[in-house]
């Protein structure tokens, strides 16, 4: 009979940070375990559960028996099984004894052919097995490949020493209402669990049945048993306990509280408002991360000295609670303020010496030779834009001095956005102090670009500094690994030329940032032109940033398989071909550039001008006034950016392509008339290419 399952290991407190994906693992090992001995139905329902004291799942239809299966089993050859006369040999009777089988014979077995030779085969139905001993098998497998952190090792009262992520101390297993006779790390299965250490009525909690497991934990036990249940209900409260104010809550925050308590409620704390004279990153950043606790804001995101805390006790009188948690965060807070305070008497210019003593990489010196690398290249950089050039170069040179601070000594997860404070303390320009913290941008898929145009400037140099340097000393990116990041700097770099629309070529950026390695000799020697592959490696990036934003395979293709120099009006182009695309003619013309590229391709491509003279079939000396008529407007089009009328243009050609196709012998055998018409087609084909190649297009 089909019924529903529960099965649950009731433990000491578990890791936080690896809850989650422990109930995933325990709940998918065992549902997929049972699903490969077909134990469960097609619309069987998997729900994993996992608390701070527990790992169990519930799976609904689950059958108590698996059912019976025909077996085709292959015996021997016929070769083997029969001797020269016929008649059955040894090894076909110890086979079949082998097997299970001593009493078949040749008349009960099945002959037929087996590839290129004969076999015997043996139908049976093997009867199903009872879901305790496969579970049994599941269980232990499952947890046997749990991910563990890391595992500890105890002894049971027997005297037995056991493994596991924690203590355990009951095991619970139910089908339906039936309790299943599992063993697992010295215990034997039982239908009782534990409910809230601190709010259950007290003593063991007795599950009668598998479908009011979450039902009985929560209303005895002061349980949730659903780690997405908990995270909903803190997010709920919080939002109810902020009011007009906006509570900070990023999902790996809620994830790990709601992975250290079983019932959460959320009282309101308060700190003093002296600490809001820190930088509200510095206050967020600790209370987030050391105390597990939400800040709040003001609808301007301005932080409020009131915060919001979850525990695992429900109480009327939450004042020792409250009161334990204020005295808890303010000697952090204290810390942060000390250390702003500190930092503040040091500007971050007289900063930049210490940054000879940090080794940036061995083979690529210290951080003050990078810093050194990176104003240059910021310079070369805003020169060629036109920015001002000596903010440019004050911004990259200050950019990492936060790095020497006791605050991102402390927190290097500010580092850049205390730079920020500090140069502004400092009275430096404002552009100079953002690029402390915007030379870093975009941080991940989807972060903002720099605002300014110094922090833009730093940002380009620091991304392409890092891809050199890095690449060229052998360590790019290989299979899943990249840990220094190359994609996402390339990537980043990708965003601000074609976001930006900055005029810059890829080539030119590229061999600046490979001069400013040639200017430290030491390092030459040891490194490697890189700008080919880099080349390759940040256009690869593209292509999968701009088929993430819609674009087409095909589309993209069209625009980089000419390997463009610049990407500044990349998206433009691809909006034309897929405007192009969209035309009735663009299909024929696609192919027919697919075409004319494959002539070409077979030639020495060294033509002269058409001449009109040797224009003899009527559809050569139509397509040749076709590409006369419209090449002042494909020309203007293109000349003024226009590139989708550039495209639109080029499809009143379609008719008079075709018609030379059908009706002209392009390689005739007259050279001058062969290389004639190889000429007009290579006109043909670079008008149809100024703005992408349309043959990409072509199915």
């Amino acid at each position: 009979m089909n019924q529903t399952l529960l099965v649950e290991i009731q433990t000491e407190e578990l890791p936080p940070k690896a809850l989650v994906k422990l109930g995933a693992a325990f709940a998918n090992g065992i549902a997929n375990g049972l699903k490969a001995r077909d134990f469960l139905d097609t619309d069987s329902v998997v729900t994993p559960h996992a608390t701070p004291r527990r790992l169990a799942v519930t799976i609904t239809h689950v059958r108590g028996t698996s059912p019976d299966k025909q077996i085709r089993e292959k015996v021997l050859p016929v070769s083997v099984a029969l001797d020269k006369d016929g008649n059955p040999s040894a090894p076909l009777g110890k086979k079949l004894a082998a097997l299970g089988f001593p009493d078949l014979s040749v008349n009960d077995l099945e002959r037929a052919q087996d590839g290129k030779a004969e076999s015997f085969f043996y139908t049976y139905t093997a009867a199903g097995s009872a879901l305790a001993g496969a579970l049994q098998d599941v269980l232990l497998d499952t947890v046997a490949k749990l991910p563990i952190p890391k595992v500890m090792s105890y002894q049971r009262p027997s005297g037995d020493t056991v493994h596991f992520v924690r203590p355990v101390h009951l095991l619970l297993a139910l089908h339906g209402e039936q309790v299943l006779p599992l063993s697992l790390l010295g215990l034997e299965a039982g239908r009782h669990t534990m409910g809230h250490r601190f709010l259950s009525h007290g003593g063991q909690i007795a599950i009668p049945h598998a479908d009011h497991y979450a039902s009985v934990l929560e209303n005895e036990g002061k349980v949730l048993s659903s780690a997405e249940a908990r995270k909903e209900s803190i997010r709920k409260q919080l939002l109810e306990k902020a009011g007009a104010d906006q509570v900070l809550m990023p999902e790996s925050l809620l994830d790990e509280v709601a992975a250290l308590v079983e019932w959460p409620v959320v009282y309101e704390c308060r700190f003093e408002e002296e600490f809001l004279a820190v930088p509200q990153e510095c206050l967020i950043l600790t209370m987030q991360t050391n105390q597990k606790y939400f800040a709040l804001t003001d609808a301007n995101g301005k932080l409020r000295s009131r915060f919001l805390i979850v525990s695992n006790l429900e109480t009327s009188d939450p004042s020792a609670i409250v009161g334990g948690n204020e005295r808890v965060v303010r000697p952090r807070l204290s810390d942060a303020k000390f250390f702003f305070e500190q930092d503040k008497k040091k500007t971050l210019e007289s900063r930049l010496p210490q940054l000879a003593s940090v080794v940036y990489h061995n083979k690529l010196g210290t951080q003050a030779e990078r810093t050194e690398r990176v104003t240059i290249l910021a310079s070369s950089i805003a020169r060629r834009l036109g920015y001002d050039v000596p903010l440019a170069e004050r911004g990259a040179r200050l950019a990492k001095a936060d790095l020497l601070t006791d605050m991102v000594g402390e927190f290097p997860e500010l580092q850049g956005i205390m730079g920020t404070y500090y140069a502004r303390h400092d009275g430096e320009h404002e552009e100079v102090a953002l690029a402390a913290s915007e030379h870093y941008q975009p941080r991940f898929a989807g972060d903002a670009l720099p605002s300014t145009n110094t922090g833009l400037t730093a940002a380009l140099a620091d991304k392409l500094e890092t891809l050199v340097g890095i690449w060229a000393i052998g360590l790019q990116p290989t299979g899943e690994k990249d840990p220094f990041a190359l994609r996402r700097h390339a990537l980043g770099v990708m965003r601000m030329l074609v976001e930006k629309r900055l005029p810059l070529s890829i080539s030119a950026l590229l061999a600046d940032a490979v001069a400013v390695f040639e200017g430290q000799a030491a390092k030459v020697s040891e490194m490697r032109d890189p700008r080919a592959e880099v080349t390759v490696f940040m256009l690869d990036r593209l292509r999968s940033m701009l088929r993430e934003r819609g674009f087409s395979p095909n589309e993209v293709e069209a625009v980089l398989a000419q390997n463009p120099d610049r990407v500044d009006d990349v998206v433009q182009r691809l909006e034309a071909v897929q405007a192009f695309a969209a035309l009735p003619q663009a299909e024929s013309l696609a192919a027919a550039n697919k075409r004319i590229t494959n002539i070409l391709k077979k030639t020495d491509g060294d033509f002269k001008q058409v001449q009109e003279s040797l224009l003899q079939e009527q559809a050569e000396k139509n397509l040749a006034a076709a590409i006369g008529r419209v090449r002042p407007s494909v020309d203007a089009a293109f000349a003024g950016g226009d590139f989708t009328g550039t495209l639109k243009t080029l499809a009143q050609l379609r008719d008079d392509v075709d018609a030379f196709f059908n009706d002209v012998m392009v390689m005739a055998e007259d050279p001058a008339l062969r290389n004639n018409r190889l000429a007009l087609l290579s006109q043909l084909h670079g008008m149809m290419n100024r703005v992408a190649d349309i043959s990409k297009l072509a199915a």
